[in-house]
């Protein structure tokens, strides 16, 4: 039976607010790769690029780094948390100044699949005998 891994990939201070980015995440939680994947092509919001991007990441991880088998992995988690946020003013009426904030975010998507089996290790062969020289 092949062991099952958890791989981590995170996109930290994406420009969009945690709001807008949870609602396309809770579109692809629990989904395969290749169907979350092609859920995102096709979703009309602007943080869909952003989170095809994490979830690519976390694949291409998963399978060079750790060996994991392409079409087990499955999304296990996708957490959208608020990141820093720049505090700037509006110019209003009056030389008074509006404050308003833009906020970022932090994407963590979590994959879990089944690590492909070693390969049994071949026995050392012996070397073919040298030729003895004659005279």
């Amino acid at each position: 039976m092949a062991e099952v891994q958890k791989i981590t990939a995170t996109a930290k201070g994406i420009r969009l607010t945690p709001r807008k980015v949870g609602l396309v995440a809770s579109l692809v939680r629990g989904r395969t790769v290749t169907e979350a994947l092609a859920i995102l092509q096709y979703t009309p919001k602007r943080p869909a690029n952003p989170i095809a991007k994490v979830i690519a990441s976390a694949k291409a991880n998963a399978i060079n780094n750790h060996r994991m088998v392409e079409d087990t992995l499955s999304i296990s988690q996708i957490q959208v948390t608020s990141g820093p946020r720049l505090k700037r003013f509006n110019p209003a009426a009056h030389g008074r100044a509006m404050p308003y904030q833009k906020r970022s975010s932090h994407v963590i998507v979590e994959l879990t699949g089944e690590v492909k089996p070693k390969k049994p290790a071949v026995a050392a062969t012996k070397a073919p005998a040298a030729k003895k020289e004659t005279k």
